[in-house]
């Protein structure tokens, strides 16, 4: 574009009087918040874009609150989380008071299939210790 082209010209966004979209909620945030405060503080009695202050300031309650739902939201979620592993611990708990009991049951043990299921490794499965592969000399020639 033309634009981008012409010299000494700063970038688009820092152009005086072009207005774009926030990168960020964050931003968009403090955006909306500074033109609400400039139009308070120094034209609360002016319309511009066809809107006085009061309907732009109920143009804003809407992103105001979504916002806050959103807030909202995250809050309960954090909740969520916290409870969902909190549930975790006693139930881990319990699945080893579980797999205690299929080992110590005389008809199943630590050597069944049922143990293998719930995702253990039977005794007769198991590697029987510390195994030294014999290393081969470097050849020197």
């Amino acid at each position: 574009t033309q634009q981008s082209t012409l010299p000494n010209r700063a970038p688009r966004g820092a152009q005086k009087g072009i207005l774009t979209m926030a990168n960020s909620p964050k931003e968009a945030e403090q955006k909306m918040e500074q033109v609400l405060n400039a139009w308070r503080t120094l034209a609360a009695d002016k319309t511009f874009g066809g809107m006085t202050l009061a309907q732009f300031e109920a143009f804003v309650a809407t992103s105001r609150a979504k916002r806050q739902l959103v807030a909202d939201l995250n809050t309960q979620l954090a909740e969520a989380i916290t409870a969902r592993e909190q549930s975790d611990d006693v139930v881990e708990g319990k699945i080893k008071l579980v797999v205690a009991g299929v080992q110590a049951d005389p008809d199943l043990g630590p050597n069944s299939a049922l143990y293998q299921e719930m995702g253990y490794t039977r005794e007769a499965d198991r590697k029987s210790g510390l195994h030294r592969s014999k290393r081969k000399e470097p050849d020197t020639k």
